[in-house]
């Protein structure tokens, strides 16, 4: 008699949360991780996913895509398990190159202001031994994930940055699609997500819930958030502001930099000097290398027509920056204090003439989501270890530029899959994961776990 296979879902890090992503899938003996990220609000080793609670190595780990939510930790997993493998698309191993460097280098500089003791979490060396573990496979082709080829992984693109994917994850008696982060339309540089459906044979569909607790993006579409945002912006530059758009170095500030291009090119905003800050900069070269990976209209500007951020942390070279018209994008996009956004915010917002302009996901407990929130007068500290600052700027706004599906496509995504067993909800705050548990699914069980609590798949 043949014995029965135990399949399970556990996740590590981003259960009933955004952050430290990473979800352990057990077909039996066999293991697979998916995603190993670290969260973007804890520092130190609180910001890892649960790895303690792997007993063993797991026989691979799959990365949807090079946000550091997604593949901040993977250097450490690797360092610790150093025979497991780790596949992503092309385009995302070229991208976690420049992201998880990078991420060694922010560690280091937080150990020192803040006394930060285990920071950095892993070294330039451990990033190139996770690199040396990594195979770049490419979207649409179905590879081993194990030795004899029993299990198999696919990619398929997901709309949400450059070489993002969904994973789907096929072994004896269970499939299992994890969707990553996904975006239904299509945005200036990368096209919406591949539309699935129930051919695929899915038992457990795995869905991001991002906005899930976000009614007012349904009814939010592209070109109407692009004008509003043009709007807004030209008003500022008329006046003899600087508009300062706060902007994740992945996928948000590839595609607002194009936005803005175009809008100039159109004469929808005047010719004015359009500056970037550097991860971002970097990460640009690697969409130049994947062309492959963008929509075939893409109309991908060089780089040398943005020009360079200055010195952010040197106030008098950012008030040189605040002198004359002029469009910032800079990171980080949620504004954490210290970061190149912010510490130029902190010039801003002591004169009426600026605009402040958000364009991606906010979480509740930033810096971001605080000045957006505020009123004139509140007062606010944009860098660490440096006394608040009064806020006197109101023309601070929020556009719907997010890479994410709002919560009405993911139910759809959820019905076009139609899994025959299970619909498991993560990456998302409880409120989110709360709306997607009680509106999406086809009658099949539904699940919304906690960091480190089993769901059975089933057989």
């Amino acid at each position: 008699m043949t014995k029965s296979i135990d399949f399970s879902f556990t996740p590590l890090g981003g259960g009933r949360e955004i952050g430290a992503n990473s979800y352990l899938f057990c077909a039996g003996d066999y293991t697979v991780l998916l995603d190993c990220g670290v969260h973007p609000k804890k520092e130190g080793l609180d910001a890892l996913p649960a790895l303690a609670l792997l007993d063993r190595a797991p026989d691979a780990v799959v990365v949807s895509h090079g946000h550091v939510d997604h593949c901040g930790a993977l250097p450490a997993l690797i360092r610790r398990f150093q025979n497991t493998v780790t596949y992503a698309t092309t385009a995302t191993v070229g991208i976690m190159d420049r992201m998880l460097h990078n991420s060694v280098a922010v560690m280091g500089t937080l150990a020192k202001e803040r006394g930060i003791r285990e920071y950095p979490l892993y070294s330039h060396e451990d990033v190139n031994l996770a690199l040396s573990r990594t195979r770049g496979i490419h979207l649409d082709e179905e590879f081993a994930v194990d030795h004899d080829g029993a299990v198999t992984g696919r990619f398929f693109h997901a709309g949400h940055v450059l070489g993002g994917a969904s994973v789907l994850v096929r072994t004896p008696g269970h499939t299992l699609l994890y969707t990553g982060d996904i975006c239904a339309v299509d945005q200036e540089l990368v096209s919406g997500r591949l539309a699935l459906d129930h051919k695929l044979g899915v038992d457990t569909l795995v869905i991001e819930s991002t906005y899930g607790a976000n009614a007012e993006a349904d009814s939010v579409t592209y070109e109407d958030e692009i004008a509003r945002f043009a709007e807004a912006v030209r008003r500022v530059l008329e006046r003899g502001g600087v508009a300062l758009v706060p902007s994740f170095a992945l996928g948000r500030t590839q595609e607002l930099l194009n936005v803005i291009a175009r809008l100039q090119e159109s004469g929808q905003l005047p010719e004015v000097p359009v500056l970037s800050s550097g991860l971002g900069r970097a990460i640009y070269e690697v969409y130049r290398r994947f062309p492959e990976y963008l929509r075939r209209d893409a109309n991908l500007r060089p780089i040398q027509q943005f020009g360079r951020v200055s010195d952010a942390w040197n106030a008098n070279k950012v008030r040189a920056m605040l002198r004359s018209p002029a469009i910032i994008v800079a990171t980080s996009g949620m504004m954490i204090a210290n970061t190149p956004s912010a510490l130029i915010a902190r010039e801003m917002v002591r004169d009426k003439r600026h605009g402040i302009f958000f364009v991606g996901y906010l979480d509740p407990d930033t810096l971001g989501y605080e000045l957006l929130n505020c009123g004139p007068g509140a007062e606010l500290q944009f860098q660490l270890g440096a006394p608040p600052v009064e806020v006197v700027l109101e023309d601070i706004h929020w556009f719907y530029f997010s890479a994410h599906a709002p919560r009405q496509a993911l139910c759809d995504v959820a019905n076009q899959i139609r899994p025959r067993k299970n619909l498991v909800f993560v990456h998302g705050d409880p409120e989110a994961v709360e709306w997607m548990y009680g509106n999406a699914g086809n009658g099949c069980r539904r699940f919304a776990p906690s960091i480190g609590e089993s769901v059975d798949l089933g057989a």
